[in-house]
């Protein structure tokens, strides 16, 4: 019987060629993967020369909207599905749209990379990877060249975190540091003014953002920054909040200090 998953004709053999030609150059490794969900997430990372994709799998649909050459395919295996396989991949929930990609986890890298940005985020124990995934959009579209995180009490890489991301995990790179006092300090000593967000700060974010190198740093909602990190930063700021709440969530206060950074930055 001639079936055309195995015997190379139409489509579905094009595709298996491509699974067939992959495994043979790229041997799974034996690692902890992640699974990214979610158009924009997959091409991102698909396209992301960093990243170690290991599968993908996809409704017929998804595929042809994910608008990708057939070289970029090859990167990893593709396997064409109903989307009931997706659920059982990504969970109940999930809002894949069809695709999923299988992938090593980005790594982390040190200070030491931090390389010649002008711009960055400092996050102290924000854990919840939807705010996390948020404040990486915000922070892409304005910029920002890093993310600083500490090894412990943020949030692993993961579909939700990237998916909230929406591709922005692809393009920025990701700063993992032990000891955050000590982070701060080296970014001072490196030239950055390192700013730290308050709903009680001093004074005003507009009025205390200056200089040509700028590290907004932001703590969790609820507990705040730590007093560590609030005696280690150059300055405590707050957004002039008119409104009898004075203080937002995490995502929305970054995007927020982001615009203000930027704006400063340009004047300056």
């Amino acid at each position: 019987m001639n079936d055309k998953k195995t015997s190379g004709g139409g489509k579905d053999g094009h595709y298996a060629r491509l699974r067939r030609a992959h495994r043979e150059a790229n041997p799974l490794p034996s690692s902890d993967n992640v699974v990214l969900y979610g158009l924009h997430t997959v091409r991102a990372a698909i396209l992301n020369p960093d990243r170690k994709p290991l599968q993908l799998l996809a409704t017929r649909n998804a595929l042809a909207r994910l608008e990708l050459a057939d070289d970029t395919l090859r990167r990893c295996p593709v396997e064409i599905v109903e989307p009931k396989a997706i659920d059982r991949l990504t969970g109940d929930g999930a809002v894949h749209q069809g695709i999923a990609l299988e992938t090593l986890p980005l790594k982390p890298k040190p200070l030491t990379a931090l390389g010649d940005t002008d711009l960055v985020l400092v996050l102290d124990q924000v854990t919840d990877p939807h705010n996390v995934g948020a404040i990486l959009r915000s922070a892409v579209a304005f910029g920002a060249g890093a993310l600083v995180t500490t090894a412990r009490h943020s949030p692993v890489e993961s579909g939700v975190l990237a998916k909230a991301a929406s591709g922005a995990l692809e393009h920025i790179d990701h700063i993992e540091v032990r000891n955050l006092a000590e982070a701060l300090e080296t970014l001072s000593q490196s030239g950055f003014q390192t700013v730290g967000l308050d709903s009680e700060g001093p004074d005003i974010l507009e009025q205390t953002v200056s200089g040509a190198k700028i590290a907004l740093v932001l703590g969790a909602e609820g507990k705040g920054l730590r007093q560590k990190t609030r005696e280690t930063v150059d300055a405590l700021a707050r957004l002039d909040m008119p409104g009898a709440i004075k203080s937002l969530n995490v995502s929305n206060a970054a995007v927020l200090s982001l615009y203000v950074a930027r704006h400063a930055m340009v004047e300056s």
